[in-house]
């Protein structure tokens, strides 16, 4: 028998390291050629590392959240023959890694599992025993899972049935066979039946002092980075309009009954990308990017917009490339396909960097205002509100237009309120007569 280290692989366009998000192997079991053993997140992009070889799994190197540097070593696995390793270095295999720092299992937007990782003691609690102490017995008394990687015994209809009620499988007492959970440890868990507590005057409203410690990790943490870097960084001012859509929605509609069927249904996004193309015309330094480092404002002939999309895991950013050459069928379905692979984590890099401008939209829940935080080195974020029908005069009556607040931030440093208030202005006016923005 042999060792085979598996590395952090070369990604490629000079990532130097990657955050270790998720592992799908544990120490001790059977892994096949080409089986995934874990994910790992540059940027916003996840890539799944799959094995090379077939084997047994002997130690993981690092645990979720971890950054590991490209080359480093990922994962020992026993194979039959020599490996990739020397016997000196097979017997210099890492140690496990202590229970506070020790792998866990993590939910992935490619793959939905319930979350099993076991956030590490609060200060001042004592220490887990060691793996192998016989003070460390692998399902505490009170059945909730405590030690960082342990994964709940549960069948495949359990653990999705948990997973849609919203319930982590490791606060759950399994008392099937070696801890399984059971339904019936659900309903006790999700009806409170394990720890009954009611008001003085029996309403049956039970008082509850669970807490859950989320890590901040994978795409949740380079989302958290971002914002802070772009606030950080970006001294924000946003202004806000009202739109009177009401046209344009009777040209979305009338579009759509027509041609619907044959060329794809439009939205409203294809309709302000095409505005955002021709207003940046006008306005050029709303569509371009600061290097505050270097000092230096590049702006873009090309219009590539991102798309502001909220996925499973968090919120991301596909781009629409090149805008300006699209028409409104194609700009809707460019905007549907990334969006689509953005949600289903199989967007590329490519797809999620590179934008000029963003777009961001709420749909139904978009409220009356908003202050949306600018796609950092991006210069101009625009916000879509929520579209509502009111009274309003015209023409000294009273009549009900559709209504709609666009809420755009623009980085100060570099847009002038004087400016960013005209570039606005030029949005509304093309968006209240819609005739305008397919005229040359």
């Amino acid at each position: 028998m042999g060792v085979h280290v598996i590395k952090v692989p070369d990604i490629g366009e000079g990532i130097a390291e990657v955050e270790l998000v998720a592992w799908h192997v544990q120490p001790g079991e059977a892994v096949a050629e080409d089986q995934m053993l874990a994910d790992v997140m540059t940027d916003k992009a996840t890539v799944e590392i799959p094995s090379p070889v077939a084997g047994k799994v002997l130690a993981l190197n690092g645990a979720v959240g971890q950054t590991l540097p490209v080359g480093g070593e990922l994962i020992r696995i026993e194979v039959e023959g020599a490996g990739n390793v020397g016997d000196d270095a097979a017997t210099a295999a890492p140690k496990a890694p202590p229970p506070a720092a020790a792998t866990a299992t993590q939910t992935t937007a490619a793959a939905p599992a319930p979350p099993v990782s076991i956030p590490p003691s609060p200060a001042g609690a004592p220490a887990a025993p060691r793996e192998g102490s016989a003070a460390a017995p692998r399902v505490p008394a009170t059945g909730v899972r405590r030690r960082l990687g342990e994964k709940p015994l549960a069948s495949p209809s359990v653990r999705r049935r948990a997973w849609d009620s919203g319930i982590a499988l490791q606060f759950v007492h399994g008392s099937g066979p070696a801890g399984r959970v059971l339904h019936a440890d659900l309903d006790a868990y999700a009806g409170g039946a394990a720890a009954p507590s009611f008001g003085a005057r029996g309403t049956g409203l039970a008082s509850r002092d669970d807490e859950q410690a989320v890590p901040v990790i994978g795409l949740r943490r380079k989302i958290a980075q971002k914002m802070q870097e772009a606030k950080r960084r970006i001294p924000h001012f946003t202004y806000v309009e009202e739109i009177d859509v009401t046209e344009l929605e009777a040209l979305r509609r009338e579009l759509n009954e027509r041609w619907g069927e044959e060329r794809g249904r439009l939205t409203l996004l294809p309709l302000l990308a095409r505005a955002v193309v021709r207003g940046v015309r006008e306005f050029p330094q709303i569509n371009a990017r600061f290097d505050d480092e270097a000092g230096v404002v590049t702006r873009y002939g090309a219009v590539h917009i991102g798309i502001a999309t909220q996925t499973a895991s968090g919120l991301m950013v596909p781009v629409l490339r090149h805008a300006e050459s699209l028409d409104l069928w194609a700009s809707a379905a460019e905007i549907a396909r990334v969006a689509e692979a953005a949600r289903s984590g199989r967007a590329t890099r490519d797809e999620l960097a590179g934008s000029t401008i963003t777009i961001t939209s709420l749909g139904a829940l978009g409220g009356i205002v908003s202050t949306p935080v600018i796609n950092h080195p991006e210069v101009a974020i625009i916000g879509v509100n929520r579209m509502v029908e009111r009274p309003t005069m015209r023409a000294g009556a009273v009549v009900p237009r559709l209504l709609m607040n666009l809420s755009s931030s623009f980085d100060h440093r570099v847009v002038d309120g004087m400016d960013a208030a005209r570039f606005v202005q030029a949005l509304r006016r093309m968006l209240e007569c819609p005739a305008t923005l397919f005229v040359e």
